[in-house]
């Protein structure tokens, strides 16, 4: 199996591809520190499986899964997270990931949930998987109840990261090849739908809701 690393700290990718290194089946192709690297490489290297971390700066995990796994013939994900939260573990199956492990118990596990999603199964760390099977009946007793984030499109998304990580409404669009008019447009209609003033909670909800790693 053709594995490609993502995550933005180079002692996990090390550690990550010496576990690899040594499998017989497995052979780690790429690593990528941000998330656009990671669907850049994803196209080029066309790897079998993508370990990817959640909280990266450009393109937070899950919006890069989504654009992995919106293709022919797509890599498998598994997403890596310092996260237990069954909200993050359903927003990573929502966006096409296959796989979810703590990154606690990565080490122990990510051979054995390379081998399962590799056969074509989903992978749920054992960790958690208790938790999110409690949470899943609730949710669907609840069905009404909706994250904000399902109220943004992958676009919207994508914007409200580069807000809160500093990004010029100019370098936002050199970055997503929109106008810098587009990208006001963009932030005006983000905060009236997300009912935030100003950056600043702007901000807070892209810290909050996992669409970029704190600082």
């Amino acid at each position: 199996m053709r594995v490609l690393i993502v995550d933005d700290h180079a002692v996990l990718r090390e550690g990550l591809r010496l576990i690899l290194g040594a499998l017989p089946d497995a052979e780690v192709v790429g690593e990528a520190a941000t998330g656009r690297e990671a669907v850049d490489l994803a196209k080029s290297l066309r790897p079998d499986i993508v370990l990817m971390d959640i909280l990266m700066p450009e393109l937070n995990g899950l919006d890069a899964t989504r654009l992995i796994t919106n293709g022919d013939a797509p890599p498998h994900v598994i997403i890596l997270s310092a996260h237990a939260s069954t909200e993050y573990v359903f927003e990573a199956f929502r966006a096409g990931a296959r796989g979810y492990l703590v990154k606690e118990s990565v080490g122990r596990e990510v051979v054995e949930a390379i081998r399962e999603v590799g056969r074509g199964r989903r992978y749920v760390s054992p960790l958690i998987a208790g938790g999110v099977v409690q949470d899943y009946l609730r949710a669907r007793a609840d069905a009404g109840a909706k994250s904000p984030l399902e109220r943004l499109s992958l676009r919207e998304r994508q914007v409200v990261q580069l807000v809160a990580e500093g990004r010029t409404s100019a370098e936002i669009g050199r970055a997503l090849g929109l106008s810098t008019k587009t990208v006001e447009t963009y932030r005006s209609r983000l905060m009236r739908k997300l009912g935030v003033e100003g950056h600043t909670q702007l901000v807070r909800f892209a810290l909050e809701h996992g669409l970029t790693p704190p600082k």
